[in-house]
């Protein structure tokens, strides 16, 4: 499978099994790299998020953590094609990652089905399932791998992360910034972006419709991805 191109880097994506999708692009554009400069990517995959998030801040030192060996080695290529360094490529789960310092930022685009359905492919069903990685142990190595001022982002489906964001609070968690994602202004929130402290503060909350009622991008999605789509 040819590769996705952006407008500064293009992703390699013939050996993964999550593809670029739009929540990906989304989630990369929507992070708040503001003040940081070290960051931590849980489950990878091609190094999408990783190379979006550098693109914005070249400084940032980035450690990517992915579990799937395949999309280990389309993120080491993709990093290495890319006009930045500074992006390590981790190939293990991140329960047996260790580092010596901690991170300011940690993002993931996480699997989310639990206890659902799989289907033949071993490597998808990793990425999508949350037998290797559930919430707790994500929030888990959040709070292990970064500082008290450090935060934590996630993209997940609307129910998933209602349910993320219990489970947050429960382990003292405080919600900083939340985007409900729709699709079209008449479809529900499909995807919750959220960002956790563990300093209590207040909270923002932002709406985007990725298409308009035309079915084209709208105007909020144009502006955050400009940067990144090719014919934007």
């Amino acid at each position: 499978m040819a590769g996705f191109a952006f407008k500064q880097f293009t992703v390699a994506q013939s050996r993964s099994a999550m593809k670029v999708s739009t929540d990906g692009v989304l989630f990369g554009a929507w992070v708040s790299v503001a003040g940081a400069q070290r960051m931590l990517d849980i489950g990878a995959g091609t190094g999408l998020l990783s190379l979006m998030c550098k693109q914005r801040a070249p400084s940032l030192a980035i450690d990517a953590v992915e579990i799937d060996a395949q999309a280990s080695l389309d993120a080491k290529d993709n990093i290495c094609a890319s006009p930045w360094e500074g992006i390590c490529i981790h190939q293990a789960p991140i329960q047996a990652f260790v580092s010596d310092q901690s991170y300011d930022l940690v993002i993931s685009n996480p699997p989310y089905f639990n206890h659902s359905l799989k289907g033949p492919d071993a490597a998808r069903n990793t990425a999508r399932h949350t037998d290797s990685l559930s919430f707790v142990q994500l929030i888990d190595a959040f709070m292990c791998h970064s500082h008290a001022r450090g935060r934590l982002a996630v993209i997940l489906p609307a129910q998933e992360g209602h349910d993320f964001i219990a489970l947050a609070v429960q382990r003292g968690l405080y919600l900083a910034r939340r985007c409900n994602v729709s699709m079209t202004p008449d479809k529900p929130v499909s995807r919750l972006m959220l960002e956790f402290h563990r300093n209590q503060t207040t909270q923002e909350l932002h709406s985007l419709c990725v298409r308009n009622k035309m079915g084209e991008y709208s105007e909020a999605f144009i502006d955050l991805c400009r940067d990144f789509y090719l014919k934007m």
